[in-house]
């Protein structure tokens, strides 16, 4: 099993060192941002992508409640039940972007096409 360490990561103190760092889809007590350096498998890994897929699930079912409360001829809600759905919405946009910055953050750079090819670009004046 891949060896794999939670640490905690203060924006204010310094930068991740280590470009596999993986932002976890929860936060510290303060709201901190949590990291976990990872080769992409292990308990903690696994743990992470089945909350980010449950995360993305409960935006999906709170998208489809929205979209139906919003409907032509849907019943009005009340101002707290508004007030209750878009504090809901704003949570599951939060929770997706944190998502999408993770997932984002581990896409591979694409290799220089100069190199790929091997081409040189100044030998091609």
């Amino acid at each position: 099993m891949p060896e794999e360490t939670t640490r905690l990561f203060d924006p204010g103190t310094a930068e991740p060192a280590a470009e596999d760092l993986r932002l976890l889809p929860w936060t510290t007590p303060n709201g901190h941002p949590c990291y976990l350096s990872t080769d992409g498998g292990g308990y903690l890994a696994t743990l992470a992508d089945g909350i980010e897929e449950v995360q993305l699930a409960m935006g999906q079912e709170l998208l489809d409640h929205a979209r139906g409360v919003l409907a032509p001829g849907a019943r009005a809600l009340t101002d707290i039940e508004y007030r209750w759905l878009a504090c809901r919405l704003t949570e599951a946009l939060s929770d997706a972007l944190r998502v999408a910055d993770s997932r984002g953050q581990r896409i591979p750079d694409p290799p220089d096409t100069a190199e790929a090819d091997g081409s040189d670009e100044q030998g091609a004046r």
